[in-house]
């Protein structure tokens, strides 16, 4: 979802370049383009994207990054979800 963000500067995302060993798996199983390859290394190009889903940390084969997954975004809509109260925040993520 490009063009989409969250509250600026709250990302808890952490990527740390020296570990990365640029497989991509981070630009596959991102659901929001946080991240691109740059030569052999991957970046983080949207931060404030990120909704600490933890999908890129948990398939990062160099633990090259960290998330508090369940913390952001993600954590609030899956729980309004299972809630019932889908949309309680009148289209506002956080």
């Amino acid at each position: 979802m490009i063009g989409f963000q969250y509250l600026a500067n709250v990302a808890t995302l952490e990527f740390i370049g020296e570990k990365c060993v640029g497989c991509g798996m981070c630009v596959e199983v991102c659901p929001h383009q946080v991240f691109r390859l740059e030569g052999s290394k991957a970046e983080v190009v949207a931060r404030d994207d990120c909704m600490e889903c933890g999908a890129c940390a948990v398939n990062c084969p160099a633990s090259a990054i960290r998330v508090d997954a369940g913390v952001g975004c993600a954590s609030g809509m899956i729980n309004e979800w299972l809630a019932g109260v889908v949309g309680s925040r009148g289209g506002r993520c956080c």
